[in-house]
This record gives C-alpha cells, sequence and structure tokens, in this order.
C-alpha cells in the first residue's frame, strides 16, 4: 500500500495517512503521535463512498436542535451520542445521519474568551482550517478525530473518533461562514428568527424556566448582537433554504411570540432541489383555509406563495400566519402543497404527528422544518442515484 494522501489536525497533535490498495475500493486511516511517531495499534477501514453534507446556521437558542431531531427522524433511527464516549460530546448519531456541533471547533475555551474579550461568535475564537480539514476529510470517505467542546465546563476535551456516515450535518454558528468548508456544503439551511421573536422567546425562557430579571435578559441579548449582525446573519445569503420566523400579522401590535409568521424561502436553481408550492407553481396565491376542514382558534391561519428575490436570487416562497389546532387536520393543508418530495400521501403529515410534542409543532417552524427535512432526503437520494449512474454513462461514452 502506498500513502496517497495526508491530513493533519495540528490542535489535535495528530497526523492522518490515508492509503489505499489498487485491488481494494476500501480505505484505511492510521494515527500517529507527532512527538513519538509511534502508530496507534487501531485501523479504521472506512467504505469508499462521498459524504452528503448539510449545513444549519443559526444563533444560539433558535430551533437548531429540533431541527436536528425532525431531520434525523426522516432518515430512521433514533440519533444519540456515540457509544462509550465522552457523556459530554455534541455529535448524534443515527443509523444514516451524523450530525456534529460545530462548537467543537471553538479554538478558546470559555476562561480563553473571556481573557481575549471576545465572544463564540467571533471567528478569532473558532479553528476555520482544522473545521475545513475534518469536514473535506469526512465527505471523502475518511474518518477524523474531531475535538469536543464541552459546554458544561467550557472546556476543550480530548479528542473523539468520528466516521464517515451517509450524511454529515454540521450545525452551528458559522458553518457557511468560510468559504472552503462552504463549498464542501451540499445543501444549506439557515434559521433566521427575527429580533422580536427572539427576544419574546428568550424572555419565556430564561425568566419563566432561569429566574433572569428582564434587565439581564436585555444586556445578554444586547452584548451578543454586534458579533451577530457582523458573523452570523450575513450567512443567510448564502444558504439554499431560510426558515424565516417573524411576529404574527394577524394580531395588530402583537409582541408576545407566541402567535408566529414563518416564510419558507428557497432559492431557485439549486440542483436536485425543487421548490414547494401551493395550488399554482409561479403564482401569487393568498390562501385562508377552510374552517370546516382546518380547526383553528384566534387569530385563525393564513397561507402565501409567490415568486420572489432574497439577496439577487430568484426565490420560491411559502408564508404561514397562525397556528393549528388539531395537527390530524394537517393533511388538508398537505394536499395542496406540491413538491413535498414526500414518499406517500400524508407523509408530512405523519411526521408532524409523530412529533407533536416538539417545539414548533403547532405552527410554520414545525411544518416548514419538516418538510425541508424531506426535501433533503429527495435530494441525498438524487446525488447517491447519480453517482451510482456516472461510471455507467462514462462507460458509454
Amino acid at each position: 500500500m502506498a500513502v496517497s494522501t495526508i491530513y493533519s489536525t495540528q490542535a489535535l497533535n495528530s497526523t492522518h495517512f490515508l492509503t489505499s490498495s489498487p485491488s481494494s475500493s476500501s480505505k484505511q486511516v492510521f494515527f500517529y503521535r507527532r512527538q513519538t511517531n509511534r502508530r496507534f495499534n487501531t485501523i479504521i477501514t472506512c467504505a469508499a463512498q462521498q459524504t452528503v453534507v448539510i449545513g444549519l446556521a443559526a444563533d444560539s437558542g433558535c430551533g437548531k436542535s429540533t431541527f436536528m431531531r425532525r431531520l434525523t427522524s426522516v432518515f430512521g433511527g433514533a440519533a444519540e451520542p456515540p457509544k462509550g464516549g465522552n457523556p459530554d460530546s455534541n455529535t448524534l448519531i443515527s443509523d444514516m445521519t451524523t450530525v456534529i456541533c460545530l462548537d467543537d471547533y471553538h479554538s478558546l475555551d470559555r476562561t480563553g474568551r473571556k481573557e481575549k474579550g471576545v465572544t463564540a461568535l467571533d471567528p478569532r475564537a473558532n479553528d476555520f482550517d482544522l473545521m475545513y480539514e475534518q469536514v473535506k476529510a469526512l465527505k471523502s470517505g475518511i474518518a477524523v478525530e474531531k475535538p469536543i467542546y464541552n459546554h458544561v465546563t467550557g472546556l476543550l476535551d480530548a479528542p473523539e473518533l468520528i466516521q464517515p456516515p451517509k450524511i454529515l450535518v454540521i450545525e452551528g454558528l458559522h458553518p457557511m461562514f468560510d468559504e472552503r468548508v462552504r463549498d464542501l456544503l451540499d445543501f444549506s439551511i439557515y434559521l433566521d428568527i427575527s429580533n422580536e421573536v427572539k427576544f419574546a422567546w428568550k424572555i419565556q425562557r430564561d425568566m419563566a424556566e432561569r429566574g433572569h430579571s428582564l434587565e439581564s435578559i436585555k444586556a445578554s441579548i444586547e452584548a451578543r448582537k454586534p458579533d451577530f449582525d457582523a458573523f452570523i446573519d450575513p450567512q443567510k445569503q448564502y444558504a439554499d433554504a431560510v426558515i424565516e420566523v417573524l411576529p404574527t400579522q394577524l394580531i395588530p401590535d402583537d409582541n408576545e411570540g407566541k402567535v408566529l409568521r414563518v416564510r419558507l424561502i428557497m432559492k431557485e436553481g439549486v440542483k436536485y432541489f425543487s421548490p414547494v408550492y401551493l395550488f399554482d407553481e409561479g403564482s401569487t396565491i393568498s390562501w385562508i383555509p377552510c374552517g370546516r376542514k382546518l380547526t383553528c382558534s384566534y387569530p385563525g391561519i393564513k397561507f402565501n406563495y409567490q415568486p420572489d428575490s432574497y439577496f439577487d436570487n430568484e426565490a420560491s416562497v411559502v408564508e404561514m400566519d397562525g397556528q393549528f389546532d388539531r395537527l390530524d387536520e394537517l393533511i388538508y393543508v398537505e394536499s395542496h402543497l406540491s413538491n413535498l418530495s414526500t414518499k406517500f400521501y400524508g407523509e408530512v403529515t405523519q411526521q408532524m404527528l409523530k412529533h407533536a410534542d416538539f417545539p414548533g409543532s403547532n405552527n410554520g417552524t414545525g411544518l416548514f422544518q419538516t418538510i425541508v427535512g424531506l426535501k433533503i432526503r429527495d435530494l441525498y437520494e438524487q446525488l447517491i442515484a447519480n453517482k451510482a449512474n456516472a461510471p455507467t454513462e462514462a462507460s458509454k461514452a
């Protein structure tokens, strides 16, 4: 076997050597300590398959974890931390997916950030070189030793071994910040929570559940805002789909954040992704569902659909304002939406009922997260089918 590629992860004090055999379709990764140059006893053999990489960006407390649970559920199997590993690991693994929290690429621990006067949102507190190297390796079918940021202690723990999955989801503050990492993504999503809703959510959580004062909550939000505006929010221009959460327009001057207006913004022209539409593709539609077919209390429900532009890109937008009273009646709405990429009639409704206790299950956040999850499954299947057909097409040529 000849060494064909070297992946160096300097922050972890190890080097990964990829070797391959001409008579084999598998790849092997050996791990070496730089000081001793001794090889670990473990040899990891990985299938030579390309991993599909999905990026999910959002600020803290904006629903990334809930979205991840909905997404992994679409692919089947419960997402759980690595067995026998660090109990404080942020990684979630299911049958087909591995979810990596990009907080693991913090280059500064909690004390280090405080000493240098930077937040976790600041690029200077993150190791984008290592992030790029490891996402690239996993996408190529190569195992990596990924660092762990311990949210309990605020320290950087010993690394954990991550095998290349069929689908890798990188979620956190910066999946689209670094151009190199961004170019590795097969699909990207941004959760865009308006300041009004974010403030209402944080008040509900921190005052009711954690006993924080209103003044401390406001101070916390204001302290993060400059870095959020500078480094996190601009990433939405690169996203293939954006779930935008806004205050309702059905209740004048509402500021409680309990009834939401949610917009699913889908870029046109994204390979393997066909935007969802309501009734008639390309038209402008405003729809108030029949009250006899969809039970909903005050202030009701309203849907909109229209072609639009988003950061100079053509886009399609489906909007829902209001909330459901009975999820089993969602099938009525589902039947009027097209390009859902479902496997059978009513799959969206089934997924929503399956996770009825998840936050947002009675409004557009849960509905659109579920739909995007189904669209990602379809995109994955098209990518794999296209790769499988490539050798056949090449032989014909």
